[in-house]
């Protein structure tokens, strides 16, 4: 597994659903290795918080995540619990939580480790909001490209 390649699913752990005078949405889903790639290939925008239990930092960061949820409900949050599926936390190369990811069609736009305060999670979905993703996939293109020569001209 590498970062690169998505191995995670989400399985919803509440969904909402109400009434025409009140909004329709889906709660902040868990992701499993088991669900990953349905969740994150099914959804152009994914914001991931990488968490534990036992964290303190990541206990006062919830509760902006969910706040969050709440503002961009055409947006996907999910959560991975570091200690219930170490090999997401591994695949991504997770070292601190929180951590706060991005996935923007099946790429990692932005990786963060520490509890962000809410202006700063706004400003951040803010501005993957606003890349232009052709921009990003030519990027990504040009760099494995330039990766592949590398390696070539190291044999």
């Amino acid at each position: 597994m590498s970062r690169g390649d998505p191995v995670f699913a989400a399985r919803p752990t509440e969904h909402r659903r109400t009434t025409e005078s009140r909004e329709t949405r889906m709660a902040t889903v868990e992701l499993t290795k088991e669900n990953f790639d349905e969740i994150v290939s099914g959804n152009g925008f994914v914001l991931i918080d990488f968490w534990a239990e036992w964290c303190g930092p990541c206990k006062q960061f919830g509760p902006v995540f969910e706040r969050s949820s709440d503002k961009h409900d055409d947006l996907v949050f999910a959560k991975v619990d570091t200690e219930a599926q170490p090999e997401l936390a591994q695949a991504f190369e997770i070292q601190s939580i929180p951590t706060v990811m991005i996935v923007r069609d099946n790429i990692a736009v932005f990786a963060q480790p520490g509890a962000l305060p809410a202006e700063a999670l706004e400003d951040v979905i803010g501005q993957a909001r606003a890349l232009d993703m052709d921009e990003v996939r030519a990027s990504v293109a040009e760099s494995q490209q330039s990766g592949q020569a590398q390696a070539e001209q190291a044999q």
